[in-house]
């Protein structure tokens, strides 16, 4: 059966959105270069830690979902959805290759009337620059008058199970409006509330602010948590009694570093450069350091040294109750403490194995018995299935970094 839907990248991006078309009843097949995801896909298997579970890619393909790396899929379907991703370049800019790549595989077979949408993080003017030249070029076709182009923000929460993608409003900015009502018309069939923007510009801009809104604000936490050390203040406490206030305050938390896909962007070609985001970023790539330094003192007040310390890790990836580490800080923080002379094992209830530098992190087997043998115990990462209040009686020596365990009862960050 053909599908109505192309979603072009199967990734962190791609893959719910695939998942919310077919369960909607929308035919859809997922396009990508690379064989494996489309191999795994095929087999019921998520090729993504952390994004889809093996059910639901089951539920997938028994709905009609199907995986290809045949571009010629590109040239039967209604709507298509670049989903590719953009990682940070050397610059600090956003690498833009797999969506210029995954446009030219599209312009090579776009068909007349098609809707072509763009939902991966790009610099402002991606959609109506260089994203509708590679289109354009490709196909001979004119975008606003042979086809629809059309930019949406990728609003993704792994995990969140109360703002799916029908709960979650889809911004879109068309380039014209003929262009903004087709991927209204599409968004619509499975999200509850689409908000149109002015143009692709604006929906792309509005990407990048929710992006740095939230490394901004982790930021001044993240601060904020290393002078109430100073001043041995609670800062937890102090977020606690802050959040009740009803207007002006979002509340935010400090951890040992900030992960995920979602990366501030910095600079935007020869643009002038987001300052406060540079200073938000440099506050948050020291945490993991500024963690390290915290397990060396408390070892220290307690008459040990890091050098040959048995250091417990709990919890390495990015967020809790996921198995996606995609930016974790646990890498760097187990690469710091190693180059102190410790002994760093791990526990995750999610990750069976990890290595760090290419060598094989042990994994305890039984949490327990290794916080009760450990000289330190760290919390990086409040999974559900922890017992906090029970960690912290076994524990030798327990500090939180997420301020999860019962007051009192450990060293919070």
């Amino acid at each position: 059966m053909p599908a109505d839907l192309a979603v072009i990248g199967l990734g962190h991006h791609g893959l719910p959105l695939a998942q919310a078309a077919t369960a909607a009843g929308i035919a859809t097949v997922g396009f990508d270069t690379d064989p494996r995801p489309v191999a795994e896909l095929a087999a019921g298997r998520s090729p993504v830690d952390g994004s889809l579970s093996a059910p639901e890619v089951r539920r997938m393909l028994a709905g009609g979902f199907r995986a290809t790396t045949s571009p010629v899929e590109l040239g039967r379907v209604r709507t298509a959805v670049l989903c590719s991703p953009t990682p940070l370049g050397p610059d600090g800019a956003l690498d833009l290759t797999a969506v210029t790549g995954a446009a030219r595989a599209l312009a090579a077979r776009l068909r007349p009337h098609t809707t072509v949408l763009l939902e991966s993080p790009v610099p402002p003017g991606t959609t109506e620059g260089p994203l509708r030249e590679l289109l354009e070029a490709g196909s001979g076709l004119r975008a606003g008058r042979d086809f629809h182009l059309a930019y949406s923000p990728g609003r993704l929460d792994p995990g969140n199970r109360l703002h799916g993608p029908a709960a979650t409003p889809k911004v879109i900015g068309g380039l014209t409006p003929a262009c903004t009502e087709s991927a209204a018309a599409f968004y619509g069939r499975f999200t509850d509330k689409v908000v149109r923007a002015r143009g692709p510009r604006e929906a792309e801009t509005v990407k990048l602010l929710e992006t740095n809104f939230r490394h901004v604000n982790i930021a001044l936490v993240n601060e904020m948590a290393m002078l109430c050390h100073e001043l041995g203040v609670d800062l937890w406490d102090v977020i606690r009694c802050a959040e009740t206030k009803p207007f002006g305050f979002q509340a935010f938390r400090p951890g040992p570093g900030v992960g995920g896909h979602a990366v501030p962007v910095e600079r935007l070609g020869a643009h002038r450069p987001l300052r406060l985001v540079e200073l938000a970023g440099e506050v948050n790539q020291r945490m993991p350091r500024y963690v390290v330094r915290r397990a060396a003192a408390l070892l220290n007040e307690h008459g040990k040294s890091a050098r040959g310390a048995r250091i417990l890790l709990l919890g390495i990836t990015y967020k809790p109750d996921l198995a996606d580490r995609e930016g974790s800080p646990a890498d760097e923080i187990a690469h710091r403490l190693m180059d102190l002379g410790a002994a760093v094992s791990f526990h995750d209830p999610y990750v069976p194995d990890w290595r760090v530098r290419e060598q094989p992190v042990p994994r305890a087997d039984s949490l327990y018995e290794a916080a009760a043998h450990a000289d330190l115990t760290v919390l990086l990462q409040h999974h559900r299935v922890y017992d906090l209040q029970g960690l912290a009686v076994k524990a030798q020596l327990l500090l939180d970094t997420r301020g999860a365990t019962p007051a009192g009862s450990a060293h919070r960050l």
